[in-house]
């Protein structure tokens, strides 16, 4: 039977009607601009790092843990099909979901905290801000300009796929996002894209469901601890009866693919409840209106929250990622004091880039240097900086 034609709804982003970007450029002859958006994110170099940034395991913990890299890419293949079945433009759902954890510093949250703490001196750190300023910014990769000159719609769902940011605006860690929106208003108080908000919601179900099957395959906690757990439970629970004796791996991955499922249908329903009871007709009527457009429904957050509760007590904050926590959190700090006592230390050009600026300008730019790290780099720099028989 021939796949039926692909559909779009009035509502979905148009890319032959797209705002275009800050810098005029001619048109792809082959490409719209949000598929052309989303080969530059891949390109970049930031996107590379990603294979050895931590989503919960450092990377040298094993080859079968999720990297930043691999989760990127499982939320990109959940928000193009989410975007398909909703008749969505799935070029643009995909981009954002791609682009979502370019500024993510090495080691996970750990990074991410730490740099909060080292940084709250100097206007802060926020991942989010981080990404949206590694495709504005930080890649350089252009004779004509910074950044990757990525489309109005792509940016703003970069930073506005979990909704509306501009009362963050006042935050010292949001003013690159205040003085850019200045130059080129991303209508920071609405909603995003459908799109971009089907990006957000890509990802919870790729985290939740990754992360059960890291879990159980780092021995944080066994499959059958989860069978009082709702969502999970029920859904292994009827493994079990459809498959008894099923092999132990492949029990665990037919459930979370069931999981993964169950989440998408979930979605799917309650977004086709919520635009039909909206009445939208335009991508205009999905960033008007007043809460999200693309959610899962009462029943299905509530059983997430008992699943990241169980995730949080039996994997988040197991010793072991504890420990792995507090040695990352120490390495990254002492790197940061450091650079911002010797900033000769730093590399050539980023040395260069923290000259003649005041206390809070080279911290950023040491913020940014330690930001990009991958976890490999991170130790193997912190080793070359404090331990003398290291030499190159």
């Amino acid at each position: 039977m021939a796949a039926s034609l692909p559909f779009r709804v009035a509502y979905a982003e148009d890319p032959t009607a797209s705002l275009g970007r800050k810098i005029t450029e001619a048109e792809s002859a082959t490409r719209t601009p949000f598929a052309r958006d989303r080969d530059r994110i891949i390109h970049c170099t930031a996107f590379r790092r990603l294979k050895e940034k931590t989503q919960v395991f450092v990377a040298h913990e094993g080859d079968h843990f999720r990297t930043r890299l691999t989760h990127s890419l499982e939320v990109a293949q959940i928000a193009r099909s989410l975007a398909a079945a909703l008749g969505l433009d799935v070029d643009l759902a995909e981009t954002i979901a791609l682009a979502h954890d370019l500024g993510h510093p090495p080691f996970g949250h750990a990074g991410e905290d730490e740099l909060q703490v080292l940084m709250e001196a100097y206007g802060g750190f926020d991942h989010n801000v981080q990404t949206f300023r590694v495709v504005t910014k930080l890649e350089r990769r252009y004779p004509e300009w910074d950044g990757l000159n990525l489309t109005w719609e792509t940016l703003e769902g970069v930073i506005k796929h979990n909704g509306p940011v501009a009362s963050k605006l006042d935050r010292p860690s949001w003013s690159a996002i205040a003085e850019f929106d200045a130059e080129y208003g991303l209508r920071l108080s609405t909603w995003a894209s459908a799109e971009a908000q089907v990006a957000a919601l890509a990802d919870d179900i790729a985290y939740n469901n990754h992360d059960v099957d890291d879990g159980v395959q780092a021995g944080l906690f066994h499959l059958k601890e989860l069978l009082d757990v709702p969502l999970i439970g029920p859904i292994l629970h009827q493994v079990y009866q459809d498959h008894p004796g099923l092999d132990a791996g492949i029990t665990r991955l037919e459930a979370v693919r069931r999981m993964i499922g169950a989440m998408v249908g979930d979605v799917l329903v309650e977004t086709r409840r919520r635009a039909e009871v909206n009445g939208l007709t335009s991508p205009e009527d999905v960033r008007m209106m007043s809460g999200a457009l693309v959610a899962f429904s009462p029943d299905m957050v509530e059983d997430l929250a008992q699943l990241r509760a169980f995730l949080m007590e039996r994997m988040y904050r197991h010793w072991r990622v504890n420990r792995t926590r507090s040695q990352a959190r120490r390495i990254l700090a002492e790197m940061f004091g450091l650079f911002m006592q010797e900033p000769d230390v730093l590399p050539t050009e980023w040395f260069a880039r923290s000259k003649d600026r005041g206390e809070a300008g080279r911290a950023r730019v040491v913020c940014d240097y330690i930001a990009g790290m991958t976890d490999r780099y991170a130790i193997e720099e912190h080793r070359r900086l404090f331990h003398l028989d290291v030499w190159n």
